[in-house]
């Protein structure tokens, strides 16, 4: 067990992982708003939209409008979703106001590669090595290497640790052939595979072989499990994890349309402040953003937060 971190950084991705899997239209004004009031939260990094195929995503054919739209709010970071070309010159169009970050995006599956990408392993080799590339040619630094799939797929079924490494290896070379300065590491339980006990297992093989990495989680709740993996995350010393507000939110190339999204943000951040850890958050006034998110996309979200109230709200009646 390593110390608890004093502090973590979440990084909210309920607008863009949210609405790309709600059935029904959600209107670019209500996106608008929701992205406002999560950056009065105290959040510091929202990823606001995603530009990427309409016709397969159509929950985001709005995202210029969206980004257009909303009130940037000092000291906060938005971000915008590509994997291609085309997506990159969308987000660069508002370099002035989306932070744009470079990232090399890999899957420890070769099912789910196929799935979500129409692509061979070496065939997404090849499109990111050509991806990180132009990304530093037109100026954004590639400073993420991104591993989807990394406890577990619907596809291939369980993803060794050692699989997890294999794949960061071949990010690895990518960044060094196109002189990405990679930073960060990000492993996504993309499709609800993973335990505290994985946590643990992939968490401390890929720090063995890059002990000065900083590695990120991204966690879905598809087995009601993504709490005590942060949990897990946490003792082991992780200090960043992406998070959905009501957890929003879920991957639509995964093959369970009915699972839950990500961690719930306001889940998250109970956790680390009973834990004694910092996130500056306000919890009480994210529970209330939740209930908007509720609101808008017009159906029950999973967190039970949102419903319950925070503690602290009790701990000030009882007082």
């Amino acid at each position: 067990m390593t110390d608890l971190p004093r502090r973590v950084e979440i990084h909210e991705e309920g607008p863009r992982e949210g609405f790309q899997i709600e059935p029904g239209p959600i209107p670019t004004a209500d996106k608008i708003r929701l992205i406002e009031a999560l950056a009065e939260t105290g959040l510091r990094h929202i990823q606001a939209c995603s530009f990427v195929n309409t016709r397969l995503v159509p929950g985001w054919a709005d995202a210029e409008a969206v980004v257009e739209g909303f009130r940037a709010k000092p000291g906060v970071h938005y971000t915008g979703l590509f994997f291609n070309g085309n997506g990159l010159d969308r987000a660069l169009a508002f370099s002035g106001k989306l932070t744009i970050n470079g990232s090399i995006s890999l899957t420890a599956s070769a099912g789910f590669t196929r799935k979500n990408l129409n692509r061979s392993p070496s065939e997404n080799l090849d499109a990111m090595k050509k991806h990180s590339a132009l990304q530093q040619s037109k100026g954004v630094k590639v400073t993420r290497i991104g591993v989807m799939a990394a406890f577990g797929c619907n596809y291939q079924g369980d993803i060794s640790p050692a699989e997890v490494v294999s794949t960061l290896r071949d990010g690895m070379a990518i960044a060094e052939q196109t002189d990405a300065p990679i930073s960060l590491f990000s492993l996504a339980d993309t499709m609800g595979w993973a335990t505290p006990a994985r946590i643990e297992r992939v968490v401390n093989e890929v720090r063995s072989h890059w002990p000065d990495m900083t590695v990120a989680l991204h966690l879905h709740d598809t087995r009601g499990l993504a709490v005590a993996n942060a949990h897990a995350a946490l003792k082991l010393g992780v200090t960043e994890f992406d998070s959905t507000v009501g957890g929003l939110g879920g991957c639509p190339f995964a093959g369970q349309p009915k699972a839950a999204g990500n961690i719930c943000t306001e889940e998250l951040v109970l956790l680390c402040e009973e834990m004694g850890i910092e996130t500056g958050v306000d919890l009480d006034a994210l529970i209330e953003v939740g209930r908007m998110a509720e609101q808008i996309v017009g159906h029950q979200l999973p967190s039970e937060l949102i419903h319950a109230g925070s503690l602290d709200a009790f701990r000030r009646k009882a007082a």
